[in-house]
């Protein structure tokens, strides 16, 4: 089955077909770093780490470049956020961008959210949005006024298309005040003259200014992507303005489309209103990893589709939580197998093995079908629920053979964890192999201890192990077979 993605541009679901033969290009709109991140970009850095994942399984080279705003991403009142945020702290501006990008890769990386291969600070590239602004004015899509440079929305006939906003029809001043010295109400602002004491100021061949937040995603999108790349994706509250400007200085600007596919994430919602800093209805990212694991949070957010809104409570993590814990016992009962079949010398029964090979080999299957519709991972988890329940019952009732439980240890390894991320890597470091051998003969020796004491009829001390092993996660299951015990998730 073809990779198909559901475009915004065309509001339809398309078969991917990249520029390059297996080769994706694609550009993510970052953070910008004046605060800790909080779940909302959880959502969307989560999302689109899973379809880097997926089109690098697939078989694609992948160059991912994710941006860092670190000037001109201003507030309604025209205040830039990094400018907010130092006042908040008492610091320099370029202070405040270290310490809080550092924050956030710190909780990407927590969340298990491959690096982009390019991160670039906007901060870094004004030589490149001054030499596209410059672009603009000399084929008539821009003005300069003041010692400030505006583009024409009115000149870009096709201002609009990805929102479909109608440019009489749009609200004048939507993001910034408006000023009377533009043209139109709805012209944005590539470059902006700085006040004398503003903090964050460089030179250009208008005065010395700063540039609006819309021309830095161009500038090294096409940068690092080319004029015309494969993907472009960030969140759905950013489609307008912020999208719809990008396409409209870009194409202008090249004279090619922009971006064939736009991917958009859904937001993040609380009681029904999106999560967000200035409403303060956020829970941040460093918050929500003191609560619950990576791999629960990771699942909360796979749980829906990208492109869906997903509402935020408690009970809603707590039966993540609950999920990532049934996928992960049924990975950890494999591995634990694995190691105990490895001493064993018992004949397989090979036609039991072939009906549960060929019953994986489907599950991975509808797993890559999922996958390949859009992404969608809601889907592709279940399909790792279900094969939780049949791999466990083949292991209780000894059906599972080695090639078996191999099989079924591959799709937990490659599409539970090295696509969607929520099955950790199997087993500790080489270097701990002894310490992680000497814990399982420890674990062994309570269960032996434990069944002594049941033997006695000493019930209380067999249930008082049970529960001091169940406190650091250690959790006894007695079957038929005996007792065995997994790590919780």
């Amino acid at each position: 089955m073809s990779l198909t993605i559901y475009n915004v541009l065309s509001r339809d679901k398309e078969v991917f077909k990249p520029i390059h033969e297996n080769y994706v290009g694609i550009y993510v709109c970052g953070p910008t770093v004046y605060d800790n991140s909080h779940l909302g970009h959880a959502k969307t850095y989560v999302s689109f780490d899973v379809v880097v994942r997926w089109l690098r399984y697939s078989g694609y080279k992948v160059r991912y470049v994710q941006n860092i705003t670190d000037v001109g991403h201003l507030l309604d009142d025209g205040e830039d956020r990094i400018l907010k945020g130092a006042r908040r702290e008492r610091v320099e501006p370029m202070e405040i961008v270290e310490r809080y990008m550092r924050s956030y890769f710190e909780d990407m990386d927590a969340l298990g959210v491959t690096r982009p291969d390019i991160s670039p600070r906007a901060s870094a590239h004004i030589p490149e949005q001054i030499e596209m602004i410059q672009e603009l004015l000399a084929k008539g899509y821009a003005y300069e006024v003041n010692g400030s440079v505006y583009f024409s929305v009115e000149r870009f006939t096709e201002y609009g298309k990805l929102s479909g906003r109608r440019v009489e029809e749009m609200e004048a001043g939507k993001r910034v005040a408006v000023r009377d010295e533009k043209r139109h109400p709805m012209d944005f602002a590539l470059w902006i003259k700085a006040p004398p004491n503003h903090l964050l100021q460089w030179p250009s061949p208008w005065g010395r200014g700063y540039p609006g937040w819309h021309i830095e995603c161009s500038a090294m999108s096409t940068k690092y992507l080319g004029p015309n790349f494969d993907i472009h994706g960030g969140g759905v509250d950013n489609i307008f303005p912020h999208n719809e400007c990008e396409i409209a200085q870009s194409e202008a600007a090249h004279g090619v489309p922009f971006a064939n596919y736009w991917m958009l994430t859904g937001t993040l919602l609380v009681d029904g209103v999106k999560m967000s800093k200035s409403l303060g209805n956020f829970v941040t990212i460093k918050d929500a990893l003191k609560r619950y694991k990576p791999e629960a949070l990771r699942l909360f957010i796979l749980s829906g589709l990208y492109r869906s809104p997903a509402d935020y409570s408690a009970a809603a993590l707590e039966a993540a939580t609950k999920g990532a814990e049934r996928i992960n016992i049924a990975a950890q009962r494999v591995r634990d197998a694995l190691r105990a079949s490895a001493s064993s010398s018992a004949p397989d029964d090979e036609a039991t093995s072939g009906r549960l090979i060929d019953l994986i080999d489907q599950y991975r299957m509808r797993f890559t079908s999922a996958m390949n519709d859009d992404f969608n991972a809601p889907l592709a988890l279940s399909v790792l629920f279900e094969m939780a329940k049949d791999i466990n019952t083949a292991i209780d009732d000894g059906t599972a053979s080695r090639m078996v439980l191999e099989q079924a240890d591959a799709v937990y390894r490659e599409l539970g964890g090295d696509v969607l991320g929520v099955v950790p890597s199997a087993g500790a470091a080489p270097s701990d192999a002894g310490s992680a051998e000497r814990e399982q003969k420890l674990i062994q020796m309570l269960i032996e201890l434990r069944l002594e004491a049941r033997k006695a009829k000493d019930y209380a001390r067999a249930d008082a192990i049970r529960n001091r092993l169940a406190e650091i996660g250690i959790i006894l299951e007695d079957g038929p077979k005996g007792t065995t015990y997994r790590v919780r998730a």
